[in-house]
């Protein structure tokens, strides 16, 4: 599919030039998608944004449009945004997010889709980081000084429930207790494919970086222990295909887990750019993934605590645009996912 020069590193700040020379058999594709597919950690709405400012061009002339279409023998070359200095530390920012609960030791916020956790490819700002550190100053003494308090994360257009440690001790207790797996976390996917209702499993797949494309996960042989538990919900239908409304809980933590895991087994995730698809009757801008429920115990009193949230309204839209279903739509409970 392509061959790249340049470098993604660190915080990003000094542009580097990516070079893309396009072939396969899933050409032409839309320039943002492509780019999105390739550059994982950098939003749609940012590479759209990038695009739009003469960020790319197209066989050496510049693509102000993001629906713009390349092809196979087609040559992209996009100006990423390059590393900055390790040691800046991030910025106080007044950010829209939901803070769901907070007391001494923890916060636990519904994180909008296209907003990063912490800087990385694509993003020194407008961070839930940046957003934290201004309501709560006192978080910005933690370590690393780039991502303080955060002790899991979703990808940028995952929408959802994170906690974050508030001070040292709680990010210690918090960090152990997802290494041991006690933390619990559930999500929400529409998927493709017509899985059968009421009929759980499990996906016990090793997850580890693409053979080929080094932007991606795979599922691979030499990968990590990845368990992904599963339980349809509800069906929909959409261009004639069947889609399924799935409660999913992780096991483990591994970069793109879910979607990944999904993919491989043949139900990939609706609007996902990167492994999934998007049916042509659906309106959807990010991954229909949701982080609906967490339960963790608390780190200093050891009281266990649940936390729920509905899906955001831009996912909500999209079951409005597809067939309804015959059973019971999702609310906001939790199933015996195991």
């Amino acid at each position: 599919m392509r061959c790249v020069t340049g470098l993604l590193v660190g915080r990003m700040t000094v542009p580097h030039t990516l070079t893309f020379d396009l072939e396969g058999d899933d050409l032409p594709i839309r320039l943002d998608l492509f780019l999105r597919r390739e550059l994982p950690d950098i939003s749609r709405t940012e590479l759209q944004r990038l695009i739009r400012s003469g960020a790319a061009t197209v066989n050496g002339q510049v693509a102000e449009v993001p629906s713009t279409k390349v092809g196979a023998g087609d040559t992209v070359q996009f100006d990423a945004p390059g590393a900055t200095s390790p040691d800046l530390d991030p910025v106080p920012q007044n950010l829209d997010f939901d803070v769901v609960h907070a007391d001494d030791d923890v916060i636990v916020v519904d994180k909008p889709a296209s907003m990063a956790v912490h800087a990385g490819a694509g993003r020194i700002d407008g961070t839930l980081v940046n957003g934290l550190i201004a309501r709560f100053p006192e978080i910005a003494k933690l370590e690393p000084r780039d991502r303080p308090g955060i002790v899991h994360r979703l990808d940028a257009d995952t929408s959802g429930l994170m906690v974050v440690a508030r001070n040292a001790g709680a990010a210690t207790k918090l960090s152990a207790a997802i290494k041991a797996r006690e933390v619990q976390r559930f999500y929400i996917a529409l998927v493709a494919g017509r899985l059968p209702l009421a009929q759980g499993g499990i996906i016990d797949q090793p997850i580890g970086r693409h053979p080929r494309i080094r932007t991606r996960q795979a599922v691979v042989p030499d990968g990590r222990l990845a368990r992904t538990r599963f339980f349809p919900l509800t069906h929909y239908w959409a261009s004639g295909k069947p889609m399924t409304l799935v409660q999913l809980k992780l096991e483990t933590g591994r970069t793109h887990q879910i979607r990944v895991h999904m993919q491989a087994i043949g139900y990939p995730v609706i609007g996902d750019p990167t492994y999934g698809i998007t049916p042509p009757d659906v309106d959807l801008h990010r991954q229909f993934l949701h982080a609906h429920c967490i339960e963790f115990h608390h780190p200093a009193t050891g009281e266990l605590l649940e936390f729920n949230s509905q899906i955001h309204d831009d996912l909500a839209n999209v079951l409005t645009q597809v067939s309804p279903p015959s059973e019971t739509p999702w609310g906001a409970e939790k199933y015996p996912i195991g």
